[in-house]
């Protein structure tokens, strides 16, 4: 009779609540932000076909834990029952085959009872009608069936990015949740060899002792290219730094894959046979500021980057503060590694000091022990502070500071490190807030190879790692070096602008290298190589150099050798005439010129000389806009000018500069010096010029991220954004 008399009660609504009224302390935006989000709801993953199978249990929500300002308390003191659904008056039992949802006042209900009550307009408790902030929501698209729903906060649109996906988990054996925070603090090895077994890979990660000479015209190879400066010069006249423009371009694929079929004709599934597999370490920040809104951004962006990554590919965390830890070891992303990284992120907690030197160590040395190597490897780096234990002046950078920033980077992983693995394990360092030490992170991803990204708004911080995440998982091509060799014997080499790239120059100058490393599919590079051309009477045409190329194929670890079949020839003609400058040629020394005017500007910024350094940004403007491309439209040159604007802006005063100037300026000379994509500010927005190094993978994966799009169906994933095209800009502007 009490049990009947129990379930009338709560049908009813007499276990009465009270409910204790926010103050004014605790109804800032960000707390509120703050609970909006639970740590668990924000991992949202999509699974495969294969982990919603008949033995899969539905997982239980988690909602934002109360805080003491809106904190829900029963009247009475006996304890009121959480085994019985107070819609459906049916028992509540983990492990029963049915999601139970648990509301922000503590009242739990049977999932599919209370979408069913919210379906019809109840956005309340229906025990203690307390408003909710958070809804369950189950799409119209994918039905119970199929074990997915949404998490809807009530005064958000259904389709804002911020919508968060609920899915069967595997069927545990034991209550997970109360084991996660033991589970991931297990003692760590000495030595970090339990990294998980590749399939059919050789233990030392050896390379192909085989060489492949190939053409540049053949398929699935780079695209090499030269541009001179003009197309002749006079006999009579000697010219020095004459520029010749070197253009690459990676392929789509590998040239084993396509070599052996169309890949534009292959489904999506095929798409991880197609492409070398990754070895990623992610080494977060959790210290005490990322407390929050933060720590749950962070996590849902790992969540995006967990999903992104296939089977083959493998992954290891490392969290920091006072000290660092790693969660687990290089792990498959299978659909059980997954769910395994998916917990182990999930119970990152914030607080301490930060201490990047000792997170990235503990990063070096996971990449250094491997048993197994996959052919890409990479570090991520994300930190919203200053290192407080490593470095004696964080943020500084100003003329007095004699700080030592590669003390924070393991020698190992330098790019011309003394293992001889440097710059095959970049780092890409990511600046969260503006508070973070930008130069300390800049310098870090220089010494690794790296880029860095400044996030400027917290908001952006997934589609920043998606960025990322698109290129790693794109290479095509490994251990580029370019080769370019003198072929008049009067001739000599200048020099090589190839901004962060190590070149090389024979004493003789007749013979020059570029150590380019990797490129993801489709990149470009652009490098210019100055050549001093003396006054010559033996001929109408002189040959100034032939270029080769070497690199690795990261698929079949082939070396694979190509040398253009034409040299670069000028003509010499006996009397002057007038000469077009290559517009390819022209748009380059532009963007050279505004990367060594931001370089300067940033130095007088740093010495407190931020009228000089607005002055040399404007001078350097002006210039740009007085060009050849410049005057023909050309994106690229509007594109910089654009860009020295915005940095003018930002060294307006010493607290602007110090807040996003610094920040904004060095994430700029990254992406020039390595002519590769960065995060600055709300940049990765498509329809933002700066982004004139993206490519089609990454471009790919930013939308995927923008869309956050999710299943329809069990197993079947929505069709994909269309890839847009790169955001390299033509030679010559569209006609509109």
């Amino acid at each position: 009779m009490g049990s009947k008399w129990r379930k009338a009660k709560l049908a009813l609504g007499l276990n009465l609540c009270l409910y204790v009224p926010q103050t004014l302390e605790d109804s800032s935006p960000s707390m509120d932000v703050g609970r909006r989000y639970s740590d668990a709801v924000l991992l949202s993953p999509t699974l495969s076909s294969q982990s919603q199978g008949s033995d899969c249990l539905p997982a239980m929500p988690t909602t934002p834990t109360p805080s003491s300002s809106g904190l829900r308390l029963a009247k009475h003191g006996t304890k009121p029952s959480k085994r019985t659904c107070a819609i459906c008056l049916n028992t509540m039992k983990p492990g029963q085959g049915l999601a139970i949802f648990t509301a922000e006042c503590s009242h739990a209900f049977h999932f599919h009872c209370i979408t069913s009550n919210v379906k019809h307009g109840n956005q309340s408790c229906p025990v203690c009608r307390a408003k909710w902030k958070e809804i369950p929501f189950q799409s119209p698209a994918s039905d119970l069936a199929h074990g997915r729903a949404r998490i809807n906060p009530v005064d958000w649109g259904q389709d804002d990015a911020w919508m968060t996906v609920l899915r069967r988990l595997p069927s545990p054996r034991q209550d997970a949740s109360r084991h996660i925070s033991s589970l991931f603090h297990v003692p760590e090895p000495a030595v970090y060899d339990d990294d998980e077994v590749l399939d059919q890979q050789p233990e030392s990660g050896e390379r192909s002792s085989s060489t492949v000479d190939v053409d540049n015209s053949s398929i699935g190879t780079i695209e090499v290219r030269t541009h001179p400066e003009v197309s002749a010069v006079p006999r009579s006249t000697s010219h020095n730094n004459f520029n010749v423009l070197i253009h690459l371009k990676a392929p789509l694929t590998s040239g084993r894959q396509n070599s052996v079929t169309d890949q534009t004709n292959m489904p999506p599934t095929s798409s991880q046979s197609c492409r070398a597999p990754v070895d990623l370490v992610t080494v977060l920040d959790v210290s005490g500021s990322m407390a929050g809104t933060k720590l749950a951004l962070l996590k849902r962006a790992m969540g995006f980057v967990i999903q992104s990554l296939g089977p083959s590919d493998r992954l290891s965390v490392i969290s920091f503060s006072s000290t660092a830890r790693r969660l687990f070891p290089l792990r498959r992303m299978t659909d059980t590694g997954r769910q395994q990284a998916l917990q182990a992120v999930n119970s990152l907690v914030s607080n301490g000091g930060t201490n990047i030197a000792e997170g990235l160590r503990k990063g070096a040395k996971v990449m250094l022990d491997r048993k197994w190597k996959n052919p890409v490897s990479s570090i991520i780096l994300l930190s919203d502070g200053q290192d407080t234990y490593t470095v004696c002046s964080p943020g500084g950078g100003g003329a007095q500071s004699r700080t030592d920033y590669s003390l924070l980077l393991p020698f190992s992983i330098h790019r011309n490190g003394g293992t001889g693995t440097g710059f095959q394990i970049p780092v890409h360092a990511f600046g969260f807030g503006t508070d973070h030490d930008a130069t300390s992170m800049h310098a870090i991803s220089e010494t690794s190879g790296g880029t860095f990204s400044f996030i400027e708004a917290e908001g952006v911080i997934q589609d920043a790692f998606a960025q990322c995440i698109g290129g790693l998982l794109s290479v095509v091509v490994q251990e580029l070096r370019i080769g370019v060799e003198c072929v008049h014997p009067i001739l000599q080499l200048s020099s090589i602008k190839a901004g962060s790239y190590h070149t090389t120059v024979t004493p003789d100058a007749r013979t020059g290298f570029i150590d380019v490393g990797d490129l993801y599919a489709e990149e470009e590079r652009d490098f210019l190589v100055n050549i001093n051309i003396p006054n010559n009477e033996s001929g109408n045409e002189m040959s100034l150099f032939k270029v080769r190329c070497v690199y690795r194929d990261p698929i079949t670890k082939e070396l694979v050798r190509c040398e253009i079949a034409d040299e670069v020839k000028i003509q010499r003609p006996e009397i002057a005439r007038q000469v077009v400058v290559s517009m390819e040629v022209d748009r380059q020394r532009n963007r050279i010129r505004a990367a060594e005017a931001m370089a300067e500007a940033r130095a007088a910024a740093e010495r407190s000389d931020l009228t000089n350094a607005v002055a040399v940004l404007e001078s350097c403007r002006r210039a740009l806009s007085e060009t050849v491309s410049a005057r023909a439209g050309d994106r690229l040159c509007v594109a910089l000018g654009a860009e020295l604007k915005e940095m003018q802006e930002r060294m307006a005063n010493r607290r602007v500069y110090e807040a996003s100037g610094r920040a904004y300026v060095l994430s700029g000379l990254s992406s020039h010096s390595w002519q590769r994509a960065t995060a600055r500010g709300d940049s990765t927005d498509s329809a933002s010029l700066l982004q004139a190094y993206q490519t089609p993978s990454m471009v790919d994966m930013l939308t995927r991220s923008q869309t956050m799009f999710v299943s329809h169906g069990a197993g079947a994933p929505s069709p994909h954004p269309p890839i847009r095209p790169a955001r390299s800009f033509p030679a010559r502007p569209h006609p509109r």
